[in-house]
């Protein structure tokens, strides 16, 4: 069986941005025998998200997924189409996902490891199970639920950084429908800033590479911020720490702006951010979806019902060919999508 995959060519190094040519696309012909148990898939969509960043450096992988090997077919979330099947699970014609697809066109997987989809929570878009329906949903929806400690009717701001991207982009809207009564994002453009006020109802939104945030993002929260969902760290994050109120809570989601760096995770606060944080009480708890997963099958019927009943906007920034993953990889990481960065592998 004739393939191609995408291999992990060479590591950035540490302190570096990765480029494309840290990694290979590959053409072979693989002779595996499809056995009792594994199915013959076909890849559609894979997910390509911040996190695999840490994965590139062989002292960086994260305490719960382990760093790509060099020369290796590299992997992440996707979702694929059974072509044939030896397991009573799966039958020809089944859409499945798991955490650690391969970055191939085809693939023989274990089917312990697969998950079977239902497209009716989706109508259809089955990569939203990548993104709003997916793990970066449920980071959202959980998230707010379980850190944010929104309380309705309490006139709490909220604010979103990164919020034009996949986690984001639904946070801010999942915060509103929760209860909180202002929702402000921080992006990267004018024309981000605009999507989300007028497509996803944010209140107002700051251009960081703008001069001013301090005072713009002040102006848009003029009763501090009770509520921030972190997603980038670094200067944009003591920015807004500054003007919580007492009491009031971070959801430590993701720190996009310091996965070129050599530091630990989380990244260590700078003093005065720390000081001001125990001052005022404020909670800031690393927050990981997979130790909720008592709560996903409940979260995904909910985040399902939202999107169907038009209560929760999904955007997506799709490129197709398997030969483009690193290229969406490397866009995503500069802030060059708008919602979840999904490659389309195949029809």
């Amino acid at each position: 069986m004739k393939i191609k995959r995408v291999v992990l060519a060479s590591r950035p190094g540490n302190d570096r941005e990765p480029v494309k040519e840290n990694f290979r696309l590959e053409e072979l012909t693989i002779s595996e025998e499809l056995t009792e148990g594994k199915v013959l898939a076909r890849t559609l969509f894979l997910s390509v998200d911040p996190y695999l960043r840490c994965r590139m450096n062989e002292d960086t992988g994260t305490d719960y997924i382990g760093p790509w090997k060099i020369s290796e077919v590299l992997d992440s979330g996707g979702i694929g189409v059974v072509e044939e099947s030896r397991t009573s699970k799966f039958a020809a014609g089944d859409f499945i996902t798991s955490f650690n697809w391969p970055w191939q066109t085809k693939s023989i997987l274990n089917g312990e490891s697969l998950i079977k989809l239902d497209p009716s929570l989706v109508d259809g878009h089955l990569s939203h199970f990548l993104g709003a329906v997916g793990l970066t949903g449920l980071t959202a929806l959980i998230g707010v639920k379980e850190k944010g400690h929104v309380i309705p009717g309490a006139n709490q701001t909220m604010v979103v950084s990164g919020a034009a991207g996949a986690c984001g982009s639904l946070a801010g809207q999942i915060g509103r429908l929760l209860g909180c009564s202002r929702i402000v994002g921080i992006c990267g453009t004018e024309q981000k800033c605009k999507l989300l006020v007028s497509d996803l109802g944010f209140d107002s939104a700051v251009n960081y590479k703008e001069r001013g945030l301090a005072e713009k993002l002040r102006a848009c929260c003029p009763n501090g911020v009770d509520v921030y969902f972190d997603n980038v760290g670094g200067e944009i994050s003591d920015t807004v720490v500054c003007q919580m109120n007492q009491n009031s809570h971070i959801i430590l989601c993701g720190q996009i702006s310091q996965y070129n760096k050599d530091v630990p995770y989380p990244p260590p606060l700078q003093a005065e951010t720390a000081t001001f944080l125990k001052q005022n009480n404020i909670t800031r708890e690393r927050f990981m979806v997979l130790n909720y997963a008592d709560q996903h099958e409940s979260a995904i019927v909910q985040l399902s019902h939202w999107i169907k009943t038009g209560k929760l906007k999904v955007k997506e920034t799709i490129l197709h060919g398997l030969e483009n993953t690193a290229s969406a990889f490397l866009s995503m990481m500069a802030g060059g999508n708008v919602g979840k960065q999904i490659v389309q592998v195949s029809e």
